[in-house]
């Protein structure tokens, strides 16, 4: 009965419409031996040629004993076999990330496209009721998805729409800490919901639907804000706060190293609609960096590719300094060349702006950063910003302001030009200090 409601359901979905190479993730327990039972009575017409991979996570005596048998149970069917060893402190999570970094490894060097595993709808209502315990933002109640990327293809989850009472008995390795109240997921699975399902006999099935619910809407949200230009704060801004803080989680889900809590999200949310120029440094080496105009979130760079503070340019010599290309005193050919007068009697420092600069303008000497604010220059570029100081006196900053000593010495007897020229991104990848 189950493989006729199995094979009608991979009819509908056509999960492996795009997939030859089928890696099944098996435990050994009845869910993924049914899973993969069903995956093999039914490849010739799913067209897949299937792999079974599976982890001794060494917690149990008999893990060996059941490793064995399962590389035998493949042996006998002509499946590949791939396995590997947990090692060191065990939890759950660092489990769950060891399975899966050995999973992509063996996708990506066998060629599979699809990963398959077992969780099925109790499964479902387990992850989203843990999400609702553990407090998470209500786009993470929706649950597990049926198909997600992952490494070179996808990850597809078949069984989500069966539930394990209706599995057939067939032979399996029973993993005795299953019964074990030592984890979450455990607690979950034998107190907390059968404790709850006394009050509401399908609690399992409402929480389901509310996955599915939350899903749904955040699809529905999804299509309707395609096509906003989510990082123009002028487009983020005329959103309703509600709009906002959901755009806000669509754009944080390119970046899951992140893994924001509540508080964390409330503080950019915060950034974002009152900072006018901003720079915060989030977690796992991520900076959150807003303009006037735009946000955007960042990996923060390793010191090896920081810059330089500070460079000398003599009288007649070139160099690249930033992104810019510099000579002192011979022209540059091309196109966008700023000219800037200076003394050709002492050298140049070409730097980067300090706490305390002062540029002279219309005979009034203004600070740099009042400067910046009153021409709303972004914080990034003003960290970028070189300045041009010759005699300890600021002449210039480059493609921003020149100062009233500049432009005295262009009648000057003594005075030549400094020609700068902003570097293409392929020169200045190749040549940047």
């Amino acid at each position: 009965m189950m493989n006729q409601e199995f094979r009608k359901k991979m009819q509908e979905k056509q999960y492996f419409q795009n997939h030859q190479k089928v890696l099944v993730a098996v435990s050994g327990g009845l869910d993924s031996m049914t899973l993969f039972n069903l995956l093999y009575q039914n490849r010739e017409e799913l067209e897949i040629e299937l792999g079974i991979a599976h982890i001794n996570h060494k917690q149990r005596l008999e893990s060996d004993m059941e490793e064995q048998e399962l590389s035998n149970f493949a042996h006998q069917l002509g499946v590949k076999f791939f396995s590997s060893n947990f090692s060191g402190a065990f939890t759950e999570e660092k489990a769950r990330r060891f399975r899966y970094r050995f999973f992509e490894k063996v996708m990506l060097t066998e060629g599979y496209t699809a990963l398959v595993t077992a969780h099925h709808a109790e499964d479902q209502a387990e992850t989203v009721f843990m999400r609702l315990l553990r407090g998470a933002r209500i786009c993470h109640l929706s649950g597990m998805k049926e198909i997600q990327p992952f490494a070179n293809g996808e990850l597809i989850r078949p069984l989500l729409y069966f539930h394990k009472q209706d599995f057939p008995e067939i032979l399996h390795f029973e993993d005795e800490s299953n019964f074990q109240n030592d984890y979450l997921r455990n607690r979950i699975r034998n107190l907390y919901l059968p404790s709850l399902e006394k009050e509401n006999p399908r609690f399992q099935d409402s929480l389901i639907s509310l996955g599915k619910e939350v899903q749904d809407l955040q699809i529905a949200l999804s299509h309707l804000t395609q096509g906003l230009e989510v990082t123009n704060l002028e487009v983020f801004k005329q959103q309703i706060p509600e709009v906002q803080s959901f755009l806000l989680q669509e754009y944080l889900k390119k970046f899951p190293a992140l893994n924001l809590n509540k508080k964390q999200f409330a503080e950019i949310l915060r950034i974002l609609r009152t900072k006018a120029n901003y720079i915060h440094h989030l977690k796992n080496n991520y900076k959150l960096v807003k303009d006037y105009k735009h946000f955007e979130i960042r990996k923060i760079s390793r010191k090896s590719d920081l810059k330089v503070d500070s460079i000398l340019l003599e009288c007649g010599n070139l160099l690249q300094f930033g992104e810019y290309q510099f000579s002192f005193g011979s022209p540059l050919e091309g196109e966008n060349v700023q000219e800037i007068s200076v003394s050709r009697e002492t050298p140049l420092i070409l730097r980067y702006r300090k706490t305390g600069d002062l540029l002279c303008l219309k005979g009034h000497h203004k600070k740099l950063r009042r400067l910046f604010i009153d021409q709303k220059i972004p914080f990034e570029e003003r960290e970028k910003a070189i300045i041009i100081e010759q005699n300890q006196q600021i002449l210039a900053i480059v493609n921003i302001a020149i100062s009233d000593l500049s432009k005295e010495l262009k009648s000057d007897i003594m005075g030549t030009v400094l020609y700068i020229q902003k570097l293409d991104r392929e020169n200045y990848a190749r040549t940047r200090y």
